[in-house]
């Protein structure tokens, strides 16, 4: 799922380096040179020819944000300082990042540390003194024969004589920040096992018709599971497989697995104590590459189907096809669709957004956009109607568990904030990511002494849902009023995988989180893997995997002082004065609250039958029902992960274990993650499971963690992408006794229409605006010209003036 074409040199690497195989491209690999060769190169005047550093498009009216966005990640010039600063520290003996090797200290990232909560609350609602502001950084430290990661916060901000460089340990449950790293030196082991499959090139050419010997000429890639396994404390394994290379321009790879397996010893960081354990193919093992030998010289191995390239890959329009059972002409799909285009003028575009702050307006709601490194685009301080609802709501990790007959897909569970959505939220495509007639924003994120800026990579935009929010007609009216809902966008793309995220605000003061999930699939060679997967092409089984994605909703209502209801229907059978003394089978309505997090580990009932909602047991409605917000799935029914006691992840899924999770919230965990937990996942950084120490959850600060995805048994509809009109997700968080009324009824977007016999007698617009004049269609077209990669500047030495393109991707 997380690829490269090469097992190149890759430490350090764009923020990236750890217990995998799989990897970004780095400038001298093949993949890399590849990507060059095809893309036009960016000048400088191309890419400064637009970019303001905020956004391509800020088409919006603009507003004035309330405060300062506290949240927002640190700037080109703070993430040079403290780069700067960092290498000004002796005792960190750091190396600069573009010269740095495995065996160096160097700098893998820096980001802004979140503010806590309890600092920021006193600024934001009192107007008391602004948190300081502090960075984090990761430094990698690899001279050392036990290499690791440490992280550090520095600050405060700016740097001055008053900065230091301080423990970040408070941020974890395992009371330190370090973490092994067990897989230092890639480029030796790439090597390694570019050996081993030139040990048996005559093998691998008989079987796999291919060679995999780390030239430019390969036509084989040689990767396998991740994280790497640990049988005992002191040993290292890990389980490789041969991939066809693609030699077009579409990173299939992933689709043409090949069937040959190898178990390698990579214990240590010197080569001479690494070996080969044992090779796997048909299901059969061979204890030594002498028996594999011995196996094939003697005729006893029986060739499978290969998994080759052709136009099956290929994500281009190929025409009207014929299949069995299924005749295509799609009449009519060259004309042009139908598109939304909005209002024009100074009154078409009804949010308001400042673009230096990331700040947004829409109806009755207003939040603060922020971006990670980790987990890509956040939420801060959403408010509806003047009440913050939302302090926090992001993405915290998304988990993608396979299985299968084979040790790869048996051993992969990949933990992406690890490989981060932030340096792979890359630009949105306007007419087709998004509306053309969108507000564009940025994000930028500092990885190995870089600052990348993506430019479009968010995208802000109202529209019609295409279904009414209400309506009721009888034989004498008729009332409508449109559900005209507002978005803001992001995608990464996380090697294999496209993730679409929406944040969708609605009139009736609902929220929906939407994950959405396209791209090549992982999969594995259809031999044996009858139990995991459909057979979907000559030798392919479509390996089936858990999507798990953890997000993090941080809900506030009428302050910080809350309580986690749940309301159950459930059936019962009982009398009523008025029914002479006879039962009757029915159903009530009993209502609890979930007071302790020994108890606020749960699941979504079968029948959708109880409701669960954060609310502020002290702010009654007039009828003293207690205000608050429901949070329950709108797309499929929630998500926790099949595999419950992962042999791969071990402590480090606690997190996907059950649908949803309530917690007291506190500063020292604010994640329910940690990106390094993949170096070392029986010892992970951040251990969800230590958040539930049996505090009460009546009336204090609380936080619901919810899980989206999907259980994954890809078929033949999944080639070449899966698509996302199936491979999603969603949750809502909205309204529950929080108002007296349905809130839709304030919007103008209503009409009502009197009618009898005699034909329309009245027609009530309640003041709305039509529509006059002609839509200009042209407008609607993109520029595809206009598409560019990612900006870059480098950060040590400092060089705002010379920035360059460096787009990078995981395959």
């Amino acid at each position: 799922m997380r690829l490269t074409p090469s097992l190149a040199v890759l430490l350090p690497t764009l923020l990236l380096v750890g217990a995998k195989v799989p990897r970004v491209s780095h400038p001298g690999s093949k993949q890399a040179k590849y990507l060059a060769a095809k893309r036009p190169a960016t000048t400088d005047a191309s890419i400064s020819g637009s970019f303001t550093g905020t956004g391509w498009s800020a088409s919006a009216p603009q507003v004035s944000a309330p405060y300062e966005n506290i949240w927002h990640e640190l700037t080109n010039d703070e993430a040079a300082d403290v780069i700067s600063f960092l290498h000004n520290q002796t005792n960190l003996n750091l190396t600069a990042a573009a010269d740095a090797g495995s065996w160096d200290n160097s700098i893998l990232r820096v980001e802004i540390v979140t503010p806590n909560k309890t600092d920021v609350l006193p600024f934001v609602d009192q107007q008391q003194q602004k948190p300081e502001r502090w960075a984090r950084a990761a430094i990698w430290v690899g001279a050392t024969t036990e290499p690791y990661v440490i992280e550090y916060q520095v600050g405060p901000l700016p740097i001055s004589d008053n900065s230091v460089v301080t423990s970040l340990d408070w941020l974890t449950t395992k009371g330190t920040t370090y973490q092994r790293n067990y897989d230092a030196d890639e480029d030796l082991k790439s090597e390694f096992m570019y050996n081993v499959s030139a040990s048996v090139q005559d093998i691998v050419t008989d079987l796999l018709n291919g060679t995999a010997s780390g030239s430019d000429d390969d036509d084989l890639d040689i990767w396998g599971i991740d994280p790497l396994w640990h049988p005992t404390p002191d040993t290292t394994v890990q389980w490789v497989t041969f991939w066809r290379i693609p030699s077009s321009i579409f990173d299939g790879e992933t689709l043409m697995p090949q069937g040959l397996f190898f178990e390698v010893n990579t214990t240590g960081r010197d080569p001479s104590g690494w070996s080969v354990i044992g090779w796997l193919y048909r299901d059969v093992y061979y204890n030594s590459t002498e028996a594999f030998r011995a196996a094939w010289e003697a005729g006893e191995l029986e060739k499978s189907a290969l998994n080759l390239e052709g136009p099956w890959i290929g994500t281009d329009y190929r025409g009207p096809t014929t299949t069995v059972g299924a005749n295509s002409t799609m009449w009519g799909s060259e004309k042009a669709p139908p598109v939304m285009v909005p209002p024009s003028g100074e009154d078409g575009i009804r949010y308001k957004v400042d673009v230096d702050n990331k700040y947004v307006e829409w109806m009755d709601f207003s939040f603060y956009i922020a971006f990670r490194r980790d987990s890509g685009m956040r939420l801060f301080d959403i408010r509806y109607r003047g009440e913050r609802i939302v302090y926090e709501l992001g993405l915290d990790e998304a988990l993608a568990h396979y299985a299968g007959n084979d040790p790869v897909q048996s051993g992969t569970a990949y933990l992406d904030t690890y490989y981060g959505f932030g340096p792979y939220a890359f630009e949105l495509l306007a007419g087709y990511d998004c509306p053309t007639y969108s507000t564009f924003l940025n994000s930028t994120f500092h990885a190995e002494e870089v600052s990348t800026t993506h430019p479009n990579s968010i995208c802000l935009f109202e529209n019609d849902q295409g279904y009414l929010i209400q309506r009721h007609s009888n034989d004498a009216y008729v009332a409508s009023t449109k559900n005209i809902a507002f978005t803001v966008r992001s995608a990464s793309t996380v090697g294999n995988y496209d993730y679409n995220f929406d944040y969708t605000f609605y009139l009736d003061g609902t929220i929906e989180i939407v994950v959405r999930a396209s791209g090549y699939i992982q999969s594995a060679h259809y031999y044996g893997n009858d139990d995991y997967g459909y057979h979907i092409h000559s030798g392919l089984s479509g390996s089936m995997h858990d999507h798990v994605l953890t997000f993090k909703a941080d809900i506030d209502i009428l302050g910080t002082s809350n309580s986690f209801a749940n309301h159950t229907v459930a059936p019962v059978t009982t009398s009523y004065p008025w029914s002479h003394g006879m039962e009757r089978s029915t159903m009530k309505l009993f209502r609890s609250y979930i007071d302790n997090e020994d108890n606020s580990k749960l699941f979504w009932p079968g029948n959708a039958h109880s409701m669960f909602m954060v609310v502020n047991k002290d702010a009654t409605n007039e009828f003293g029902e207690p205000r608050g917000y429901r949070i329950m799935p709108s797309k499929g029914s929630g998500m926790h992960a099949t595999i419950q006691n992962s042999s791969n992840l071990i402590n480090s899924m606690n997190f996907a274990t059950h649908a949803l999770y309530v917690t007291k919230q506190k500063d020292t965990e604010p994640r329910a993650s940690n990106a390094n937990n993949d170096y070392d996942p029986a010892n992970p950084v951040v251990d969800f499971a230590a958040f539930f120490d049996g505090e009460s959850l009546d009336q204090e600060d609380l936080v619901v963690w919810f899980n989206l995805g999907m259980h994954h048994v890809p078929h033949t509809g999944d080639l070449p992408n899966t698509v996302f009109t199936t491979a999603q997700g969603s949750m809502q968080i909205l309204p529950h006794n929080y108002l007296l009324h349905d809130p839709s009824r304030d919007s103008r977007q209503t009409v009502r229409i009197d009618y009898n016999n005699s034909g329309v007698q009245a027609v009530h617009t309640f003041g709305a605006d039509f529509l006059t004049g002609l839509a200009n269609l042209t407008s609607t077209v993109p520029d595809f010209w206009a598409y560019r990669g990612d900006i870059d500047v480098r950060k040590f030495p400092y060089d705002p003036q010379h920035p360059y393109n460096d787009t990078e991707s995981i395959v």
